[in-house]
């Protein structure tokens, strides 16, 4: 069947017409959660959710259990819409186990359910085997993906940048989207999240110059921060130093490295609070944050206590108000990093 994009999928599924299997094919959080958020919307009614909604991983060995279920009569609701994430697993299963599995699928997409909309989703596939020849034959494949080529990225972030501040009355003056889409690395989960803190920080205003996002938006270089999460929670004063030595000596702006920073403790906290054995692609879309930051995120939450975070967060606070009011960035950086990796830091407990 056809490739679509996201907008694509969007212009079909006004139409009304059901399509009874789909293949999320790329690795942008994004773009993947509107596909979903659309396909709900339109093939769900609000009252039916909670029956008619179902999540499976092929990562946990759930395909068979996904087929049983989109095979099922979905209840009070006339169709239902079913999940099957981390398809691209199915790859790595032994040759009897991929092969029963894969004859499963075809099975399934030979005369898919009248009632159900089966959605398989995958990060990537390897052309070469049967998994992706038979879901890229029998399903609508919706690329959530932004590509390898470095300048079709930083155009699409470009434009998704402009589509999402038009959606909260906001504009960009010349320069200035490209300039952000820059800033993240055309991570468009991060994206979004830049643009409503702009619009918090615009109040009135309505339109986001140049000036605004080299103001507010930290590049993706000074996030390399987040590799401070495991230091500082570990106490690793030293290399935490050395950390803020390199990133100085890079020419990183103090004032964007103590927004990330700040960004990065809120982020913490989030995490603190996740119960259950999540995993970085699973809490990504929790914490709205691209997977390798969430599994960081996860990781240092573990090893420090929500008191501590909070704790941290008042120091970045002050040292905030010290750097503004400071001709020494670097003495005040410094101070904040001994502050947050101290015994006293410590001190309090789970």
């Amino acid at each position: 069947m056809a490739r679509v994009s996201p907008q694509e999928l969007l212009n079909r599924l006004e139409k009304g017409k059901i399509i009874p299997a789909i293949l999320l094919l790329g690795d942008e959080p994004y773009l993947r959660d509107a596909c979903r958020a659309q396909l709900i919307e339109q093939f769900v009614p609000e009252a039916s959710r909670t029956w008619a909604i179902s999540r499976y991983s092929a990562d946990r060995g759930e395909t068979e259990v996904a087929l049983s279920q989109a095979q099922s009569l979905p209840m009070l609701s006339p169709q239902q819409v079913v999940f099957l994430e981390d398809a691209e697993a199915i790859e790595k299963l032994g040759d009897n186990n991929r092969e029963e599995t894969v004859a499963q699928l075809e099975l399934y997409l030979g005369d898919p359910a009248p009632f159900t909309v089966l959605v398989i989703e995958a990060a990537r596939l390897d052309e070469r085997m049967k998994l992706a020849k038979i879901l890229t034959q029998k399903t609508l494949v919706v690329e959530v993906g932004l590509g390898e080529n470095p300048e079709q990225r930083q155009s699409a972030a470009v434009l998704m940048a402009e589509s999402f501040a038009k959606t909260i009355g906001l504009q960009f003056e010349e320069g200035a989207a490209e300039d952000l889409a820059e800033r993240v690395s055309a991570d468009l989960m991060r994206l979004k999240t830049e643009i409503e803190k702009l619009a918090n920080y615009l109040g009135d205003r309505k339109k986001i110059t140049r000036d605004d996002v080299n103001v507010m938006v930290a590049s993706e270089k000074t996030t390399s921060v987040w590799a401070l999460a495991d230091l500082l929670a570990s106490r690793q004063g030293q290399k935490s130093m050395e950390f803020l030595d390199r990133l100085l000596r890079d020419g990183e702006a103090p004032l964007e490295m103590l927004g990330a920073l700040t960004w990065m403790y809120r982020k913490l906290i989030e995490a603190s609070e996740i119960r259950g054995a999540m995993n970085g692609w699973q809490a990504a879309r929790t914490l709205g944050m691209r997977p390798e930051q969430a599994d960081i995120a996860l990781r240092a939450a573990r090893k420090t206590s929500k008191a501590q975070l909070l704790s941290g967060l008042r120091a970045l606070e002050k040292a905030d108000d010290r750097l503004k009011s400071s001709k020494d960035a670097r003495m005040v950086l410094e101070f904040l990093v001994t502050e947050l990796t101290s015994a006293n830091a410590l001190a309090t407990t789970r």
